[in-house]
């Protein structure tokens, strides 16, 4: 038996990362607790830009396509993990500041342990390391060519986000909720996974995406094994990228998680989780299309329609946001339903646009709070922007993209996407994307309208003046919207030369 042929060169980036969470890893064990924060959050810096340099390097030496084990270093999933670095570089700027995080997370919420940890002045900082093995992980779902890759990769990604979202500073109890819903459906969720890939070896003889295809295009095989495995693969990412009906984890754990660790999640994770989603659809099952677009497509258009209405009754602002995210879910979901070029270019463009406003909305809700730390009611937010204009606009400029008006970013991702799903002939779909942005539309308009055209209340809450780092995350990603809102050639065309995957 021949040794496998490594090119240590296109793995890099993932073998970056896992080295610099293992460096942090040690640092924990080693370094005084006064000094750790600072240098983790170096390590972290210079492991996350090492590993953004050597994808441009890949992509430049014109490696893209190459195939290692069960990895394929190709166009897509090159763009793919060049975002997921980048808006976690961004989320690393707001998870910086360690305030959002519990003294000890082993203290009992309430007990004298825990008030001696905040009073000593104790910081979490296991949330470096943790946050860099959940990059590695997600770098390799969406690049992972074989089930059982793509079922690591899916487990290094989310375990650390189930730890992480239990270190909340505040509401210590519902964050310790948000953990364990998000663990125990997420373990649910992977199990479905792993009896799905079991189903797809039984139907076709092996675990590779290409060889799933083939079997698709010439095996006579039992297509009851090719139909269960699809329903449950397909259960595992639609639960990762929080499509309807597997979203009910979504509000807990956006409103009980750390706030910076929300915005990366929800910013990383989906670009992550759909990146796996539509390799999988496009490369494997693109041959079996009558089987799972027609399910696929409901899917998509009950989970467009019921996030815009749903986050209409919503009083918190995180789960507002929460069931904002659920109802993009489903616009990209239309670019996997649509199986063409376009639709995958527009999906990677909306990955970046739709991350940098998630990332700088949950950044200006860490701003807002009262005595007792953040303010979650989205009520007494009314009269923000007469207190704090700069906050209040930023936080409209970041709703209004999520609703697609023009001359933002956000608008541009949803042209994309709706007009791909237009040419592939499912015009039900543009129309369901409409009808829902236009829901959607109502409700930011609403907070909107809150926050500058209504009186504060006598209780009305503050505005903290936000840390370096803070105000350099929410920068950015105002900049991008508004950039990518008016010139979006300067991003577009790279998707469209990048919106390939090899087979």
């Amino acid at each position: 038996m021949n040794a496998p042929k490594l090119d240590y060169a296109l793995l890099a980036p993932i073998l970056i990362i896992l080295g610099g969470a293992l460096i942090g890893v040690l640092v924990e064990a080693f370094l005084s607790k006064t000094r750790r924060a600072g240098v983790q959050l170096v390590i972290s810096f210079v492991t996350l830009t090492a590993a953004l340099v050597q994808v441009i390097r890949i992509r430049r030496s014109g490696s893209s396509g190459a195939a290692v084990l069960s990895v394929s270093i190709d166009a897509a999933g090159i763009f793919i993990q060049g975002t997921i670095l980048v808006l976690s570089l961004v989320a690393l700027l707001l998870i910086a500041d360690t305030d959002n995080f519990t003294a000890q997370a082993s203290a009992i919420p309430g007990s004298s342990q825990e008030s001696v940890a905040i009073q000593a002045g104790k910081q979490q900082t296991e949330v470096f390391p943790l946050t860099l093995f959940a990059i590695a992980g997600m770098l390799l779902f969406p690049v992972a060519t074989d089930l059982v890759t793509l079922f690591v990769a899916l487990e290094m990604l989310s375990l650390p986000l189930y730890l992480m979202a239990g270190l909340s500073r505040r509401r210590r109890l519902l964050s310790q909720e948000a953990a364990l819903k998000y663990f125990l459906l997420g373990a649910f969720s992977s199990a479905f996974f792993l009896m799905g890939s079991a189903f797809l070896y039984g139907y076709s003889g092996t675990l590779t995406l290409n060889g799933i295809a083939s079997a698709i295009h010439t095996s006579g095989n039992n297509n009851v094994f090719l139909l269960i495995g699809i329903a449950f693969v397909s259960v595992g990412l639609l639960f990762k990228v929080g499509a309807v009906p597997f979203h009910n984890w979504t509000p807990d754990v956006y409103q009980g998680s750390p706030t910076p660790i929300t915005g990366f999640m929800a910013a990383c994770t989906k670009a992550a989780a759909f990146g796996a989603t539509l390799r999988i659809f496009y490369v494997a099952l693109d041959g079996a299309q009558w089987s799972w677009k027609p399910l696929i497509s409901v899917i998509a258009v009950i989970t467009m329609l019921f996030g815009a209405i749903a986050a209409w009754s919503q009083r918190d602002v995180k789960r507002m946001l929460a069931y904002s995210s659920i109802a993009h879910a489903g616009f990209i979901l239309t670019a996997v339903v649509s199986l063409n070029s376009h639709a995958l270019s527009g999906a990677l463009f909306y990955f970046v646009v739709y991350g940098f406003a998630t990332i700088g909305a949950f950044g200006i809700v860490t701003l807002v709070r009262d005595s007792s730390g953040e303010v979650g009611d989205v009520n007494r937010w009314i009269g923000l922007g007469k207190k704090a204009p700069l906050t209040a606009s930023t936080y409209s400029l970041f709703l209004l993209s999520f609703g697609g008006i023009p001359l933002t970013a956000g608008f541009i991702g949803k042209f994309a996407v709706f007009s791909a799903a237009y040419e592939s002939g499912n015009i039900y779909l543009t129309v369901a994307g409409v009808l829902s942005s236009a829901i959607a539309i109502f409700f930011y308009l609403r907070v909107v309208v809150m926050l500058f055209f209504q009186n504060p209340e006598s209780d009305s809450v503050s505005v903290v003046i936000p840390s370096v780092m803070t105000r350099i995350a929410i920068s950015i990603c105002a900049l991008a919207t508004i950039i990518l809102g008016l010139f979006p050639s300067l991003l577009l065309n790279a998707a469209d030369s990048f919106a390939l995957f090899t087979r």
